[in-house]
């Protein structure tokens, strides 16, 4: 009979709130806010579970519309303070929305242009391994204009979305100034796609950064095979005054040795067991591996000799380098080009579509 009594005593004072102006929005209201609490201490039991933003949403709406005296007694998992501060926060965006200034823009800089910034998303979306600075040097390169690459950063920050599917080193010294006045090899292996070893013999300039040229032999390496792969690598091509290479005992072998002095090369050791002191060519081979070995597979020798070759002449002519200023390995390849026009380009495949640099139009 108690209980009849306190349900009809609560029905009387429903329909006298319902009754008042706004009284059937704060009922509502009220009705929501605890409905929803339970469901939140349903959801983990913990002393203090975690909210998400829209519980937090939901409690913020359900407190502007529900009367002030009764959002203590709502409360039930929510802490006052967090409503409080809540209703603070939109307060405070009402009267920023109402009294704020937003037609006149500030004086200064407006940004890079749309085309700009699309050229920009749509390089790093087709080449997923550059980084800021390789992007800005890119766009620098082809279209000429010069970018900061905390300008890319940003760029990329705000508008690109990644589909679903970033103390230095001792240098080597250099002992000419001239072009092509010190050469630098080494030799590593990769495996087929049949788990077939194969040795890469790379030849780079230390001067320009440039490939000279590769050289691929599946087997033992010795002497004979040495100085052939070496002959093959640099064929057409002028020799250089010195050779800087590691002490690997392959180049130790008189056949080796021999060769070098009929050419008339004098060879350069590097200091013993300390990679950094070649570090050239040794970064030139993990770029090969990254951004070429890694990412494709290969089955024969002249499958690989032909992929090197694509490696090759992307490397030297159309790929930016830090240690040239953004600059291409080889300049003359880009001497009598015109830049792009943000306007009116178009995109060139490289390394069979690994890469793809904007070219005119």
């Amino acid at each position: 009979m108690r209980d009849i009594l306190t349900l009809f005593l609560h029905a009387i004072v429903i329909i006298i709130r319902l009754g008042r102006p706004g009284g059937l929005r704060s009922v509502v209201a009220e009705s929501v806010l605890m409905r929803h609490q339970i469901l939140i201490l349903n959801r983990g039991r913990k002393r203090a579970p975690n909210l998400r933003p829209t519980d937090r949403i939901i409690a913020g709406l359900c407190t502007l519309l529900t009367r002030p005296a009764r959002v203590l007694w709502s409360a039930v998992a929510l802490k006052p303070s967090t409503l409080i501060y809540f209703h603070r926060m939109l307060t405070k965006q009402k009267y920023r929305l109402l009294f704020s200034s937003t037609g006149v823009r500030r004086p200064g800089p407006k940004g890079p242009s749309k085309e700009l910034i699309d050229a920009v998303v749509e390089m790093k979306r087709r080449n997923r391994t550059w980084g800021c600075k390789r992007i800005a040097q890119q766009i620098a390169l082809a279209f000429g204009i010069e970018m900061d690459k905390d300008v890319v950063r940003r760029i990329l920050g705000i508008h690109f979305r990644p589909e679903a599917g970033s103390g230095g080193p001792s240098w080597l010294s250099l002992i000419g100034h001239t072009k092509d006045s010190l050469w630098s090899l080494d030799l590593f292996r990769c495996e087929s796609a049949v788990l077939r070893t194969y040795w890469v013999l790379v030849v780079m300039d230390q001067f320009t950064r440039r490939i000279v040229g590769f050289a691929v032999h599946r087997g033992v390496v010795d002497g004979m095979t040495l100085c052939r792969m070496f002959n093959r690598a640099i064929h057409t091509q002028t020799l250089p005054k010195y050779l800087s290479s590691d002490h690997d005992p392959l180049y130790r072998f008189h056949q080796w040795q021999a060769n070098l002095r009929v050419l008339g090369v004098k060879e350069i050791k590097t200091v013993p067991y300390v990679p950094l002191s070649h570090p050239f060519v040794e970064r030139l081979i993990g770029t090969l591996r990254r951004e070429c070995l890694d990412r494709t597979l290969f089955w024969t020798t002249t499958d690989l000799e032909a992929k090197l070759l694509d490696f090759q002449h992307y490397y030297n002519g159309h790929r930016t380098h830090a240690g040239r200023e953004g600059h291409t390995p080889v300049a003359d390849v880009n001497a009598d080009r015109s830049p792009a026009n943000l306007s009116s380009y178009r995109w060139q495949k490289h390394c069979r579509g690994l890469y793809q640099t904007p070219i005119a139009a």
